[in-house]
């Protein structure tokens, strides 16, 4: 006997950012006495497995997304975009392509789920970054349609074995990925506004120096350890890209922090992109102190980090400006720390 469908509710909640981590807490306690299989999407959003709500309270996933909506401008104020569909990803995706302060619908069954994502821009599948979606379109796949009707061992000699596998499987509206409920975990982040559109990547990566700089000094003032890292570009349209990677051991040194980074940003694959601001933020922290880090025969990250540490005894006696990287000999615009609870 096939398992009964699933109904998936993306929230996605206007006027959050990565330091309104209270408020985002009070949410997801109300979302929590809807459905108790709730999980946080920081810093503004989260999936709702509501399969088991809809009978409670008497309702489809449109009237219950209703719900969600009076509940939360009514106590908090905060506006709400919804979608909802028979898995996480098209739930998503479908709340991507909602205007603001609107509900779409996927339906369960496969027309319905074929007539909702065929159409759409291969860019517009769930993982598809800038660089696959120019690989894809290189090679005539202009939609998730063509992929989805692209043999797989095509996808995967263009994309590589799990990339392939993956897109393949998400092209014909598969994700067998649970909601699983858990707690937000604590964050801290820095963020940069250009004073105008940058397109130079130069600039770019200086400035990813100064916030991983940033956050790196907060993390040891704060004798804290990141276990992840997180960026989020916005361009000049408005529209964000995030990435984000699991680090191979917690930490808060920032020539380990930088190098990951310039990682993520190479993921990106920007070439000629007007970038309007930068965030990272540094995830699931833990005390610095149960920490380890793994020995390497590198001298030179030795070399940095016993110089990083005398440098944060010169900051805390004269100042955080009084010893920063040549790059960074300029200084940026202003960064705004934040800080999650």
């Amino acid at each position: 006997m096939n398992a009964p469908a699933r109904s998936i509710l993306h929230v996605h909640l206007h006027g959050l950012g990565p330091a309104d981590t209270d408020l985002y807490e009070e949410v997801l306690a109300l979302l929590r006495g809807i459905t108790p299989f709730v999980q946080p999407v920081p810093p503004n959003a989260a999936d709702l497995d509501v399969t088991g709500a809809l009978r409670y309270f008497d309702r489809d996933t449109t009237g219950l997304a209703a719900v969600v909506r009076l509940r939360v401008l009514a106590l908090y104020g905060l506006h709400t975009t919804l979608a909802a569909a028979p898995n996480r990803m098209l739930a998503t995706m479908a709340a991507a392509a909602t205007p603001p302060g609107r509900t779409t619908a996927v339906p369960a069954d496969p027309a319905g789920i074929d007539a909702f994502l065929r159409p759409r821009p291969a860019a517009a599948l769930w993982g598809v970054g800038p660089a696959t979606a120019r690989t894809l379109t290189l090679h005539g796949l202009h939609t998730i349609g063509d992929i989805a009707d692209t043999p797989l061992l095509t996808l995967q000699r263009l994309l590589g074995t799990a990339t392939g596998r993956a897109l393949h499987e998400r092209a014909h509206g598969h994700d067998l990925r649970p909601v699983t409920p858990e707690a937000i975990l604590r964050s801290t982040s820095a963020e940069h506004r250009f004073p105008r559109d940058e397109l130079d990547a130069t600039e770019h990566r200086r400035v990813l120096l100064d916030l991983a700089g940033q956050l790196g000094a907060r993390l040891r003032e704060d004798r804290q350890a990141a276990a992840g890292l997180a960026l989020t570009v916005r361009y000049a349209d408005n529209t964000t890209t995030t990435r984000s990677r699991t680090l191979p051991e917690p930490t808060g040194h920032t020539r380990i922090l930088a190098d990951a980074t310039y990682t993520l940003y190479d993921s990106l694959a920007l070439q000629r992109a007007r970038v309007r601001a930068m965030s990272l933020r540094g995830e699931n922290l833990r005390p610095a102190e149960h920490t380890t880090r793994q020995l390497t025969f590198d001298a030179s990250l030795d070399k940095a980090l016993l110089l990083e540490a005398v440098a944060d005894r010169a900051r805390q006696r004269y100042g955080s400006d009084v010893i920063q990287p040549a790059a960074l000999a300029k200084a940026p615009g202003q960064l705004r720390l934040a800080h999650g609870q």
